[in-house]
This record gives C-alpha cells, sequence and structure tokens, in this order.
C-alpha cells in the first residue's frame, strides 16, 4: 500500500463561498507584515489567494486546485497511490476556533465521500483552553479525524513556547500523530526574503530544523513521552545534522567542553517521537540514502506535498522504488510507516 501523508486540502466550495474566503483572508494578520490578495491564475480559469512576506514577496500561492477532490483522486490514480492523508496547508498558524470547527466539518465530509482513499488531519488553535481541547475529543472521537496537524510555529513561539504545553497535554493523552507543517517563512526572516528560491524553500527548511531542536532540547518530550510529531521537508534536512547537533562526548581531554552532552537523551526522542515526511520528493538518491541511514527508514514517511507541485506526487514513488535503498526500507517510507502512526488497515 502507498500512502502520501502531505496532500494539501480546502473544503470543495471554498472559492464558491465568500464569506468563507473573506474568513480566511482576515485572519492573515496584516499589520504585522503578511499581505493577502485574491486573484486570478495567470493563463487560468481560476481563483487563488496570494500571501506575501513582506508585502511584494509572495510566500504562499493557493489556488482552486486545493479544494478539487476529483483532480486529488485522479494524480493518485495516476501515481498508483492508495490513500493520501488530507492537511490544511499553513493556515493553521492563523485560524480562530470557530473557523476550525467549521473546516473539521467539511474534513469529515470530504474523508467520508472517499473513506478508502482519503483520511483528514484536525485544525485546532494550540492555546489548550477547554473549548479548543472538545474540538480536539470531537475530532478524533466523533468526526473520525486520524490526527492533528499544527504549524511549526504560531506568530514568534515555536512549539517548545510555555504556552502550547495544555495544547500538547491533551495530545498527549488522545495519543495521535501530529503533522507539523511548515509555515511560509521562519520567525527571522530578513536576511532571506529577497530571493525567491530560499524564501519559498530555504526558509521552510530553517523554520522546521528549528522547530524540531528547540522541542529536543526543551524537555518538552520528557513531559509528554506519548507524541509522535512528523515533520514535513524532512525536518528541513534535519539528518545533515543529528551529529552535530548532539555531540558525544571527546575521547581526549578537553580544555573546555562548550556542549551539553546529552546524545543519549536526544536519540532517544528521536527513536520515540519524531518522524520525517519526506515532501518534496525532490530529494536526491545521495540525500535519501542520508537521511535513511542517520535518522532510520522507520522514521521516513511519503509526501507528495500535491497540489504545489504535481510532479512530486507523480514521479515520487516511481523515482523511490528505483533508488538503491533495499526493499524493506521501500516498503516503510512508502506505506508501511504510515499505516503503523495513523492505525491503518491494510
Amino acid at each position: 500500500m502507498i500512502i502520501d501523508v502531505c496532500m494539501g486540502w480546502l473544503p470543495e466550495n471554498f472559492f464558491k463561498d465568500e464569506p468563507l474566503v473573506n474568513t480566511f483572508i482576515r485572519s492573515i494578520p496584516r499589520a504585522y507584515g503578511e499581505d493577502v490578495k485574491l486573484t486570478p491564475v495567470p493563463g487560468r480559469e481560476m481563483k487563488q489567494i496570494v500571501i506575501s512576506k513582506p508585502k511584494g514577496y509572495e510566500n504562499l500561492n493557493v489556488s482552486e486546485m486545493i479544494t478539487d477532490s476529483k483532480g486529488h483522486l485522479a494524480v493518485m490514480d495516476e501515481a498508483k497511490v492508495d490513500k493520501a492523508v488530507l492537511r490544511v496547508a499553513c493556515w493553521q498558524e492563523w485560524l480562530d476556533l470557530e473557523t476550525c470547527q467549521r473546516i473539521n466539518n467539511e474534513m469529515a465530509k470530504s474523508v467520508g465521500k472517499h473513506p478508502d482513499r482519503f483520511l483528514g488531519l484536525a485544525t485546532v488553535p494550540p492555546w489548550g483552553d477547554k473549548e479548543c481541547d472538545y474540538e480536539l475529543d470531537r475530532c478524533i472521537k466523533e468526526l473520525g479525524l486520524h490526527g492533528v496537524v499544527c504549524a511549526a510555529h504560531y506568530g514568534t513561539l515555536y512549539l517548545d513556547a510555555e504556552e502550547f504545553k495544555p495544547y500538547f497535554k491533551k495530545l498527549n493523552e488522545l495519543g495521535v500523530p501530529v503533522c507539523i507543517h511548515h509555515t511560509p517563512l521562519p520567525v527571522a526572516y530578513g536576511s532571506i526574503y529577497e530571493y525567491a528560491n530560499l524564501r519559498r524553500y530555504y526558509g521552510r527548511c530553517i523554520d522546521q530544523m528549528t522547530c524540531i531542536c528547540r522541542v529536543l532540547f526543551s524537555g518538552l518530550l520528557d513531559k509528554f513521552p506519548n507524541l509522535r510529531l512528523i515533520h514535513t521537508l524532512l525536518g528541513g534536512g534535519f539528518f545533515a545534522y543529528t551529529s552535530n547537533l548532539v555531540p558525544r562526548k571527546s575521547e581526549v581531554k578537553e580544555e573546555v567542553d562548550r556542549f551539553d552532552m546529552v546524545a543519549d537523551k536526544i536519540k532517544g526522542y528521536l527513536d520515540r517521537n519524531i518522524y520525517f515526511d519526506m515532501s518534496p520528493t525532490s530529494w536526491t538518491a545521495a540525500q535519501i540514502k542520508c537521511a535513511i541511514e542517520e535518522l532510520g527508514a522507520d522514521h521516513i514517511l511519503f509526501g507528495g506535498h500535491y497540489p504545489v507541485r504535481r510532479e512530486w506526487l507523480l514521479k515520487g514513488p516511481e523515482y523511490l522504488r528505483s533508488l538503491d535503498i533495499g526493499e524493506k526500507a521501500k516498503r516503510l517510507i512508502l506505506g508501511e510507516n504510515a499505516m503503523r502512526l495513523f492505525k491503518i488497515k491494510a
């Protein structure tokens, strides 16, 4: 079974529902540097919402393609992908509880129309008050959603912030996967926003790396050991830094030791709590082999990131199968890890 754990979604009637579109647009905090507008897609008869930060530097384009369930299924069929995990992408950083409740209802309806092909993730503000906790319960226990999606940061707060402890306490109790979606830019973005590829890709990598590392070093995972956090973009290339971030004790005498000797503790978190979705599938063979060696094939999941780029989903499974990584690793990444984490029956 091939499972895509990172497929973008919005309700099918989203762009036709002017009040809902306006609710999403109003949620963007334009007073703090973001800019948002509803425009036509150049050369296409469809609309898109374009989010910029700072104004004039596009970071996120959300077109009507993201609302087309038939289009999602057609691409999945062409790629021979059996199931996809649907998520609201990036907006969870800004949405209020009332909007999330409506979106979660629509997510459950979309999944209900194609339960053999789609699984859904809940979107809930991460403030951990009584109403937010109730919505988490409702999404998992009543709507039948399979997990939660949250942003790598909210405003200037990364996920290790004290404000989010009640939210993670509830998720720890529920025991469902938490997909950490990258935000359009990291909190500190002043030196990368001027160049499109740095802004649109490298910025997201910085954000995921920062999020993972702050959680690892914060003690959050001691408090909430049942959390299973799945990060996009292979954690921003986290596999390249594992040994550097947690150096082992020196085998020779050092006059000054500049690092915290926490390698065993961090390795425990990585083994137990942290997983990586490989969307987009533009990693080279050498990078994927390195990721498997450093993180373990049992901690990596396939993600196509559709509809950001159609090729990533269409060519992703075929590309993975072509690599010299062993048949077991291919099975784990393409589906078995997702089946285990999301409790999917064959």
